[in-house]
């Protein structure tokens, strides 16, 4: 399995003769090192509706013809737009080929805005567990932080975590942090900070807090590395 970041929050999981691609927000985003006519995933997992987060999940799922999974109201506005979709919701688990997928909570909020500044409702945010080949990533999503990450942790110990650190809009590092305690990841790599001024935050303040697993700060296009 590979697992690589490519700025904000996005997540590259390669596994199982499948390319898992989470929240692939790439145009816009300065801090990545893809550009999307060259994305062929074979899935997309969303964790909500906002743009930074979605991205250019419709013409990456046009041109690949992904099957995209996500909470429900957003799968199914994005079956609208043609997409081929899965709809889960919070609390919700299923085993496909590619491997198994559970949807958190997570405490923000989820609206797509078009380009006709019309907001639409996309139901509940959510953080993503998907596991394959013996190993289980959670990526929490945009999250402020909340006493059930214990309870995560508990019911599905997680080799790499995906946490958002940019405060403002999420956890800042101090409360990433004790989150982290809570989970108890072998791994923990912070995302969603420095794309926008708003989140922009020193990563090292984070991991200097962290002291039950093992950090790493990662630039667009590294690889979690297992030790």
């Amino acid at each position: 399995m590979k697992i690589s970041y490519h700025g904000h929050s996005v997540v590259k999981i390669e596994t199982e003769g499948k390319t898992i691609l989470i929240d692939p927000f790439i145009n816009g985003n300065e801090l990545t090192d893809l550009k999307v006519e060259d994305q062929k995933p074979d899935v997309i997992l969303l964790t909500h509706g906002h743009n930074d987060h979605v991205g250019d999940t419709v013409e990456i799922a046009k041109a690949s013809g992904a099957l995209v999974v996500a909470p429900n109201e957003l799968a199914v506005y994005l079956g609208w737009q043609g997409l081929n979709t899965h709809p889960m919701h919070i609390g919700g688990a299923r085993q496909f080929d590619f491997g198994k997928v559970k949807f958190t909570q997570a405490f923000h909020g989820s609206s797509y805005t078009t380009p006709n500044n019309e907001i639409i409702y996309t139901g509940m945010p959510a953080g993503i567990l998907f596991t394959a080949k013996g190993k289980t990533i959670y990526h929490a999503g945009d999250t402020a932080l909340f006493s059930d990450m214990k309870l995560i942790g508990e019911r599905h110990p997680v080799d790499v975590l995906f946490i958002p650190i940019g405060d403002n809009f999420t956890m800042g590092p101090e409360d990433a942090a004790y989150a982290v305690s809570l989970i108890k990841p072998k791994i923990v790599v912070p995302v969603h900070y420095n794309t926008f001024p708003p989140i922009e935050v020193d990563p090292q303040k984070f991991a200097d807090l962290v002291e039950e697993a093992d950090v790493q700060i990662l630039q667009a296009g590294e690889f979690v590395t297992f030790k």
